[in-house]
């Protein structure tokens, strides 16, 4: 557990994940981001609630999943979890934040996109792949493509943001859902290189730069990636936010 219960507050965005990378990433870039806000935001992953959750992903857009994570998790809180929903969020409101993320390749109209987590799964039920295997798939998917303009794609990163209030109608929250979108272009490898960051990081190159993200590192990535760029909307949503 990152936190105790006792330590929550006001501000805590309950992240539904179990994504240590994902969560790691909200945390530094929100801390660069929100310093104007007036408050730090805690940021905590689901790995804070003992039980297990059920978070529904059968959406066929990044906008779509992300909602369908913080439904999921929404309801549950109000029923089954009661108990954590008021331990979390133990000064009565705060907000649960899901992300939907992948990366879209021109040459194959958009692929992995939303499936990117688990491309090279055998069906779409079997969870996700591991990430040197969907590396390996994507590589072979573009064996023939070989000058960098024909390979080039995006990473995409949506973000669902719906306020916590214990006392609030639920149905009022869930229509407050705020949605932010980040973009980061460039192009694909021919062959992993480096070890740092997660997913495709080894094989995209971002625009502007000659090295992956997992060579370029966290301090870069951080600094021009699809879900920093959403995080910076996020930010400046909750600078405005009165609440």
């Amino acid at each position: 557990m990152s936190k105790s219960f006792k330590e929550m507050r006001e501000s805590v965005i309950l992240m539904a994940t179990h994504n240590r990378h994902k969560v790691d990433e909200v945390k530094k870039v929100l801390s660069m981001t929100a310093k104007g806000a007036g408050k730090n935001y805690t940021v905590v992953s689901l790995e804070i609630i003992p039980q297990k959750i059920h978070l529904k992903e059968n959406g066929v857009s990044f906008r779509e999943n992300a909602l369908s994570k913080n439904i999921s998790l929404f309801q549950w809180l109000y029923t089954e979890g009661i108990e954590s929903l008021e331990k979390i969020f133990s000064g009565g409101k705060g907000w649960i934040l899901s992300d939907d993320s992948g990366l879209e390749v021109d040459v194959l109209n958009g692929a992995p996109g939303i499936y990117s987590a688990r491309y090279a799964a055998k069906s779409n039920s079997q969870g996700n792949a591991p990430d040197e295997e969907n590396n390996r798939k994507l590589l072979e998917e573009l064996v023939n493509i070989t000058t960098l303009e024909s390979r080039r794609g995006q990473f995409r990163c949506l973000l669902a943001l719906t306020p916590i209030e214990i006392e609030a109608d639920q149905s009022d929250l869930l229509e407050k859902t705020e949605f932010f979108e980040g973009i980061c272009r460039g192009h694909i490898a021919c062959q992993p290189e480096g070890e740092n960051g997660f997913g495709y990081d080894p094989l995209f190159i971002p625009e502007g730069y000659n090295k992956s993200f997992a060579v370029l590192g966290e301090n870069i990535k951080n600094k021009i990636s699809h879900r920093s760029r959403a995080l910076e909307e996020l930010a400046d949503f909750l600078k405005r936010s009165e609440r």
